[in-house]
């Protein structure tokens, strides 16, 4: 008889950047018009989900702190994502989204104050690594964080997760300084799909 309070094995998961790795790369995103899943996305995905992997994006959304859109905008994104992924046999277990800045000598109207901080979420900081693999029960160690941005990597590392950079959005830009880079990623890949392959096939690693 299983023992309830044993406790649990440690899932691994894939933590995805979302502009530039799941969806387009369109400046801003401030329209729903504008949202498109990349070339294989919605199948890598699907991946995760048939190897039992958890999907989860982290996301900076500094447009809210900006005041270009708000939370609610962003999570209105994130449930048209959803609903089109479940079209598609593939679904994402949560999103994790830091709307913070930090604070500048520009002008901030009262409304936006609260979001010009000094934050642990904004990445490359962990705090949305952190929070969400705490909240999901992740072994970090053997999980891997996907992204178009060097800060990606910097963050999986960060985390003592592996780094995964994808040369959509503005992976190619990023990649043209890996001169400066203080320590590579783990691969890279030409996009999501490649990546989350070669991070299932290091299942067993």
């Amino acid at each position: 008889m299983h023992d309830e309070r044993l406790p649990q094995p440690l899932r691994r998961a894939i933590f995805l950047d979302r502009d530039g790795t799941l969806n387009e790369e369109v400046g801003y995103l401030r329209t729903l018009a504008d949202l498109r899943f990349c070339a294989g996305a919605v199948e890598a995905v699907r991946l995760l989900n048939e190897a039992g992997w958890l999907a989860l994006v982290l996301t900076n959304q500094a447009g809210v702190a900006r005041g270009l859109f708000t939370e609610a905008f962003v999570d209105e994104v994130h449930d048209v994502m959803q609903q089109r992924l479940q079209t598609e046999g593939a679904r994402l277990a949560a999103f994790y989204v830091c709307p913070h800045l930090p604070p500048g000598n520009d002008e901030v109207n009262a409304a936006l104050r609260r979001y010009r901080i000094e934050c642990d979420c904004r990445k490359p900081q962990p705090g949305l690594l952190t929070r969400a693999a705490a909240e999901f029960g992740i072994d970090v160690a053997r999980s891997f964080v996907i992204g178009d941005r060097y800060r990606d990597v910097e963050l999986a590392h960060r985390a003592g997760a592996q780094g995964v950079l994808v040369l959509t959005g503005y992976g190619k830009q990023e990649l043209a300084q890996r001169a400066h880079w203080p320590r590579q990623p783990e691969f890279i890949a030409a996009d999501l799909l490649a990546a989350v392959q070669w991070s299932l096939g290091k299942k067993e690693g």
